[in-house]
């Protein structure tokens, strides 16, 4: 198992130095998904809640936090995104809704924070858009997917 890399020999927290790591082409994608009441469902799906079109503004928000997860994450560098896209699957089996979220940059540092981040407000942003009618939906499955870029190369989430 490797080392935490976020804290020093003496055992304090610090933020990783990547100054001296080659900037590659970094990719991650992250998941999750939030599952409410089927009324609930319909309203989002049909695209007629009142306070407007929740997956349009859930996707801004969480491009939104992509960008500001520095600011969440103690010990997350700022990072100069060069790509996020967010997508939603609307499953009506079991009334959720799957986000998935697409990070790039390039850089000396990777990007599944930032995806991780995105998919977590997105969601966060849905349910604050349906709570006055469903405050019983439930976020779940959050999970890195894949990420690719930097020394330690690809790596893919095993079903």
């Amino acid at each position: 198992m490797n080392k935490l890399t976020h804290f020093d020999a003496s055992g304090q927290a610090h933020m990783v130095n990547v100054g001296d790591k080659p900037n590659t082409h970094r990719v991650a994608v992250a998941t999750g998904k939030i599952t409410m009441l089927p009324a609930t469902f319909e309203m989002v799906e049909a695209g007629n809640h009142k306070k407007g079109d929740v997956l349009g503004i859930a996707r801004i928000a969480g491009i939104q936090a992509s960008k500001r997860t520095s600011d969440l994450i103690p010990l997350c560098h700022p990072l100069a995104l060069t790509h996020v896209s967010l997508e939603f699957q609307l499953n009506k089996a079991d009334n959720s809704i799957n986000c998935q979220v697409r990070a790039e940059t390039t850089g000396p540092t990777g990007v599944e924070m930032e995806a991780l981040t995105a998919v977590q407000v997105a969601l966060l942003t849905i349910y604050d858009m349906c709570k006055a009618v469903d405050r019983g939906m439930v976020m779940g499955d959050i999970k890195l997917l894949e990420k690719s870029g930097g020394k330690s190369g690809e790596w893919k989430a095993t079903e």
